[in-house]
């Protein structure tokens, strides 16, 4: 569905025509362009847009299955970018993503939306009130969609960083680490680490080339070369959410080691208890076995004290045992 469509003179949003061709040709008549918004377009709903703008048949059809990992390609007519939006959910603890297609040419912008992961309506609400940048032009969509997208980033990357300490201290405590339910927590986190990579990790290549960090690579159409500061700022905080995910992926990685290595001593401390108790066991048993074979000459065995002397020597060895484990710290 369309969820907005206007058209923007100098910094300001007018209103235009309601036909997006009429709209597209007002626009670049008075040095404007026109930003047309969509949710979850249909392709019924989307070839309208397609051929008024004439938008490349490959990036249509990524636009309506979606599913794509953020890239930048460039066409003859159009530009096109996909940014994967991260939106961590305070109840389930979760991270979620959804997906925002741009295509950009001369004097229009098309975002498409899937999922609600997405910053743009704000990233609407927030441009229209700066008519300095708005009257950049399309360019300043791009940079607004762009800069809202890593910020959130941030954002999410800072919740899972208090997640992980929470879980830090769970597997690091002195009863909580053996939890049976910590294992699959830890692998859990693993997972939402793993989908907020990949949102970022596929977005940097394509952030750099618009901010050109590199004095011989080549320019972007459609895109303000003025506009180079903006995206490397963009580009800067990428980086440091980048490292952020590194850093919580090796953390985590190094928590499971750790609670699977407190589980492996705790098992050998409980086979060791297990043992020690065996062998306490196997003592009595060995003396009242070699008793009940029966023989007809036996030491003692018509002595009136044999049976409590028998018993006394089971107890002493029975506490003798018992000290020694206990010393060595086997029980």
């Amino acid at each position: 569905m369309i969820v907005d469509c206007a058209v923007y003179r100098d910094g300001r949003r007018t209103e235009g025509p309601e036909d997006f061709s009429d709209a597209l040709a007002e626009a670049r008549a008075a040095g404007g362009f026109v930003w047309i918004g969509l949710h979850e377009p249909t392709e019924k709903e989307f070839d309208h847009v397609t051929q008024e703008f004439g938008l490349h048949p490959l990036a249509v059809e990524d636009a309506l299955k979606a599913h794509q990992r953020p890239k930048l390609e460039i066409y003859d007519d159009s530009l096109f970018l996909v940014f994967k939006p991260v939106v961590y959910e305070q109840e389930s603890d979760a991270v979620s993503s959804g997906e925002v297609m741009v295509f950009l040419g001369d004097g229009f912008v098309v975002s498409v939306r899937h999922g609600e992961g997405s910053p743009l309506a704000a990233v609407r609400r927030r441009i229209e009130h700066e008519p300095e940048l708005l009257a950049k032009g399309p360019t300043a969509v791009v940079y607004a969609i762009a800069d809202a997208t890593v910020d959130h980033y941030l954002d999410v990357a800072t919740e899972l960083q208090t997640d992980l300490e929470e879980l830090e201290a769970e597997v690091f405590s002195p009863d909580g680490g053996g939890s049976r339910h910590t294992a699959s927590r830890i692998y859990r986190f693993k997972r939402q680490i793993l989908e907020f990579r990949r949102a970022t990790g596929p977005l940097a290549p394509p952030l750099s080339r618009l901010a050109r960090t590199s004095a011989s690579a080549p320019g972007v159409p459609f895109i303000d070369d003025r506009a180079r500061p903006f995206f490397r700022d963009v580009n800067d905080h990428l980086m440091r959410v980048n490292e952020s995910v590194e850093g919580l992926d090796r953390l985590v990685t190094d928590i499971l080691s750790a609670h699977l290595a407190q589980m492996s001593v705790r098992q050998n401390d409980d086979m060791r208890k297990i043992s020690a108790w065996a062998a306490m066991a196997a003592v009595p048993t060995m003396i009242a076995g070699i008793y009940g074979m029966n023989f007809e000459h036996m030491p003692e065995l018509r002595w009136v004290w044999s049976y409590p002397a028998v018993i006394a020597l089971m107890a002493v060895l029975e506490v003798l045992l018992y000290r020694l484990f206990k010393h060595r710290g086997w029980l």
